[in-house]
């Protein structure tokens, strides 16, 4: 039996779809980190991972048997212009699992090595944009938002030439799969409806079965695809995220966040937001975010024209009316997020107007996004904690004239104040990454061969919810000399 119980299903479609390349080995890896609870729910045994002989897995030293590694093809949309090839030019996927919970899941080297698609790069990964990922990725899936998930990092030996020569790393990627609607722009730009329908099939046995079941099965697939990225960019906007690059190929079609290239959280709130160095025109601004996801799935929804209705004017007006429905699927879970942040258990029409109006406030003030609703808290339990709300606006009296018809609202539907305070501590993170620490591990870890910071901030932000007093300072937003005004994509 394999270390590792794969069960490829992507690599028995056809050759079209990846190109079957093995990672390139590297010097020395040494093991980073290791997330031993994913590893067990991947059924695999984390100390065997952690061996001399797992390591090289890891690494790409070593193929372990029942994989069959591939890099798979996709195209994309990059900032609005169309590339009819991408695919991973950096990543080779290993093989898929089925997790203790039967979900297929795919397993895949990042930074491994150059592929066919590489397009004259070198196929290998930095370790600053490796640590990153690691990070924010696990930080999302314990804020409870759906993405892929870090199972391991390893530092390679050998250095990547970017900007400098900088230390090279390989992060182990776990994904309900890699599928993007570049993926499936790949085949319908070569005119390609066979392979457009192939991986339609596969994606719906795979992640959509209920959609077998529709008299209109490739419908049914676009419906729910629009219906989770609905869903998960409302849940990014809650947390203050932003992805910073959202092409066509950063968008996988299971719902779940993936590529934390020049990704950023918020410290003071402002829906202009941006920080990724390439996005030089605010494209993927965090208040662009809604609008963009659309933008993308109309392009899945053209990908898929021939598979959703047999005239082309028919497909294109059921793909209109699918499309529609994406705002409205988001504001409702944006409103409801919203809602839950400000301890309010009911549906009223004036909360919109009444949580706009707090975002109108923080962003004329400058205040900090995760501390203000994570203090909100508080003061919805006692209102002597307003004083510590009202210490992150430049102008406090501005908080005061919104409080006042917050706590009119609150009174609306009365709730003990400790519960209040526990729903909405549920809601309201007081951990994020920030980035400003982030990059001070990163700088840590390549300056000064230090990973303890690395490890501790993994640590703190494994229980975002959680009041931790020992790591009370991980809540601070950065002093003026630690503001992050760019992060970069490390490619």
């Amino acid at each position: 039996m394999s270390a590792i119980p794969f069960d490829n299903s992507y690599a028995r479609l056809p050759g079209r779809f990846f190109a079957r390349v093995d990672p390139t080995p590297v010097p020395a890896p040494q093991l980073i980190s290791l997330n031993r609870a994913l590893a067990e729910a991947l059924q695999i045994d984390p100390d065997w991972l952690a061996s001399p002989d797992g390591v090289p897995v890891l690494a790409g030293n070593a193929v372990p048997p029942g994989a069959e590694p591939i890099a798979t093809a996709y195209a994309g949309h990059q900032f609005g212009h169309l590339v009819p090839q991408l695919g991973d030019g950096r990543a080779i996927l290993l093989g898929e699992v089925v997790d203790r919970g039967g979900t297929r899941r795919d397993i895949q080297l990042k930074g491994a090595g150059p592929t066919p698609f590489s397009r004259r790069g070198d196929g290998r990964a930095a370790l600053g944009p490796v640590l990153r990922e690691y990070l924010v990725s696990e930080a999302m899936a314990a804020l409870g938002i759906p993405t892929t998930r870090a199972l391991a990092a390893v530092t390679t030996g050998a250095n990547v030439a970017r900007e400098r020569l900088l230390p090279g790393a390989i992060l182990t990627r776990v994904a309900a799969s890699h599928i993007r609607v570049g993926t499936f722009q790949f085949f319908a730009i070569r005119r390609d409806t066979d392979g457009v329908k192939q991986l339609a099939d596969h994606v719906i046995a795979r992640h959509y079965p209920a959609a077998a079941e529709s008299r209109q099965p490739y419908q049914a697939l676009l419906a729910a695809v629009i219906e989770r990225q609905a869903a998960l960019v409302a849940q990014w906007l809650c947390v203050g995220f932003i992805h910073g690059v959202m092409n066509t190929d950063n968008m996988a079609v299971t719902g779940e966040t993936i590529d934390y290239g020049p990704c950023a959280f918020l410290d003071a709130y402002d829906p202009a937001t941006v920080f990724s160095a390439i996005d030089e025109h605010g494209r993927y601004a965090y208040g662009n975010q809604p609008a963009i996801a659309q933008w993308n799935l109309a392009r899945l929804a053209e990908a898929l024209l021939p598979l959703l209705a047999p005239e082309t004017e028919s497909a294109i007006a059921v793909a209109q009316d699918l499309l529609a429905g994406f705002v409205p699927r988001f504001e409702t879970a944006y409103h409801a997020g919203l809602r839950r942040k400000l301890g309010l258990f009911m549906d009223r029409e004036s909360d919109v107007a009444l949580a706009g109006g707090l975002l109108e406030v923080m962003t004329a003030n400058r205040a900090d996004f995760t501390l203000t609703f994570r203090r909100l808290g508080a003061a919805a339990a006692d209102p002597a904690a307003d004083r510590d709300v009202r210490d992150l606006f430049i102008d406090p009296t501005a908080y005061d004239a919104w409080a006042a018809r917050w706590r009119e609202r609150l009174a609306a539907e009365p709730r003990p104040g400790a519960e209040r305070r526990e729903t909405m501590d549920a809601a309201n993170p007081a951990f994020i990454p920030r980035n400003h620490r982030v990059e001070a591990v990163i700088a840590a870890a390549i300056e000064r061969d230090d990973f303890g910071p690395f490890a501790e901030l993994n640590t703190v932000l494994a229980k975002p919810y959680d009041d931790q007093a020992a790591f009370a300072a991980y809540a601070d937003p950065p002093a003026e000399y630690e503001r992050v005004q760019r992060t970069f994509c490390g490619t």
